[in-house]
């Protein structure tokens, strides 16, 4: 049976929630192990059906784009969490100094509470079970917002879910964007949060009203260097698939380049013949996704519109594609300043803008003029070149010579920086964003505390100070 929870369930799903935390407020090992195995059963017995719920909300999405960018990195991060989860639930020992001794210190990490997660559209088993795998292994329960763009997918996971989970440990939430504030306006024990930078400032206003932490997952324009010594040919073959994969909606593609001037025609070249290698047309191939709805690629098309109005040269890399339907192909963008609209907002599709640059200098000094990115990517194989890089900018994470797959490194904390989020999750971190880390001071039945009781001013205190202040 389907269970979607509406908005007039919202809160009673709430309060059951924090009723049964509140009599298993530390969950086992053994326990939680358990959730997980479910949890990766039914992705990996469903794959189908999550492929092709998928497929339908996006109009049509490459079997590939599903199983690589959702299915995949969703059943490694389960696998990873479950070989690692005994670990991470072992009090963590604190070196404790000699003033305070005798005594022993340690960190404990204990279940938040109640988790809620707001999932966007663009990976919607990935982005939801991602969190909710972190949140499960820390041991607490979920509440998710699943986005109203992908409603075929958000049924089959209410469906899977609810036979797994009782509503008051997981439960799935839907509705459109009322439902979202309504449920960002709950007194979570954490929000995490994965969109838009400008829906994110909403999220965290509303949490902040109950001083509910969060996590803000968000996104930006994503600058890519590319080295002069490097070959221009190999630099393509090591990003194009980070744009290109699911059309170019996910929030860690490339966004736009920065290219030896004198290269440009060249890359342009490399991009066109490793574009048509992979995919030799756009309208009929199974392996070009859709942009997802009508109003993205409305906005998509409006973003190349501007760009030519204002003096962009535009390059489509497919010839059959006329423009009409929402398989869009990798779009090339030359000739671009920051008046056009394409290099203020983040694209979030498959246009690349290309900007000439002369001396590193000029392509640093432009990225860090800008709001700090969720990714940045550096194609050389000089060494001190990477480091100039790596030291002169800010970025939430950093590819060198790949872009994007950084996200599916298990042991590599993700998050951003800046206007592009706050907070990391994935692997241990996810495990202590969703956790509690409790300080624990312990003294035996000796205890030296009396030493520094008043009347202050004795030759003990003069000692301490002498020894301690210095």
């Amino acid at each position: 049976m389907t269970e979607i929870i509406t908005k007039t369930a919202l809160t009673d799903t709430f309060l059951q929630q924090k009723e049964y935390f509140a009599s298993n407020t530390y969950p086992s090992y053994q326990e939680r192990i358990n959730d997980l195995i479910k949890l990766k059963n039914i992705i990996i017995d469903n794959q189908d059906a999550f492929i092709a719920a998928m497929s339908q909300d996006f109009g049509h999405r490459s079997a590939a784009d599903s199983r690589i960018g959702d299915i995949l990195t969703t059943v490694m991060g389960i696998n990873y969490s479950i070989k690692k989860l005994k670990k991470w639930m072992k009090p963590e020992k604190k070196h404790i100094g000699i003033l305070f001794q005798p005594a022993k210190g340690h960190v404990v990490y204990q279940p938040k509470g109640v988790i809620g997660i707001i999932a966007p559209w663009n990976y919607p088993v990935f982005l939801t079970l991602g969190p909710l795998t972190t949140a499960l292994a820390a041991g607490n329960t979920a509440m998710i917002k699943m986005s109203e763009y992908t409603p075929k997918t958000n049924t089959l996971l209410a469906e899977l879910i609810t036979e797994i989970f009782p509503r008051n440990k997981v439960a799935i939430i839907c509705g459109e964007s009322d439902m979202a504030a309504a449920f960002s306006s709950l007194s979570f024990d954490h929000l995490f949060f994965t969109g838009s930078t400008g829906v994110g400032r909403l999220v965290m206003k509303a949490a902040a009203e109950n001083l509910v932490p969060v996590t803000l997952e968000l996104g930006g324009k994503s600058p890519t260097i590319i080295d002069n010594d490097i070959d221009i040919k190999t630099a393509v073959s090591r990003l194009i698939l980070g744009k290109t994969l699911n059309a170019g909606q996910t929030c860690v593609a490339p966004d736009y380049i920065f290219c030896p001037q004198n290269k440009i025609a060249e890359l342009t070249q490399a991009f066109q013949s490793a574009y048509q290698s992979m995919y030799p047309s756009t309208e009929k191939n199974d392996d070009c996704s859709c942009i997802i709805n009508d109003a993205q690629k409305a906005r998509l098309d409006s973003l190349l519109a501007d760009a030519k109005a204002k003096g962009a040269t535009i390059m489509p890399l497919s010839a059959d594609s006329d423009g009409t339907s929402r398989k869009m192909p990798l779009t090339l963008i030359t000739n671009v300043n920051d008046d056009m609209t394409v290099m203020q907002q983040e694209i979030f599709g498959p246009l690349l803008p290309i900007i000439g640059y002369n001396h590193i200098d000029e392509a640093i000094a432009y990225i860090n003029s800008k709001p700090r990115p969720l990714a940045l990517y550096i194609c050389s194989f000089n060494k001190s070149f990477q480091q100039q890089v790596l030291l002169n900018t800010h970025a939430g994470g950093v590819c060198i010579n790949d872009a994007a797959f950084h996200v599916a490194v298990d042991d590599l904390p993700f998050g951003g920086i800046g206007a592009s989020g706050m907070g990391q999750y994935h692997g241990s971190e996810g495990f202590k964003t969703f956790s509690h880390g409790k300080s624990v001071l312990s003294r035996g039945r000796i205890s030296l505390g009396s030493l520094l009781f008043p009347p202050f001013g004795n030759k003990i205190h003069q000692l301490l100070f002498k020894l301690f202040i210095r």
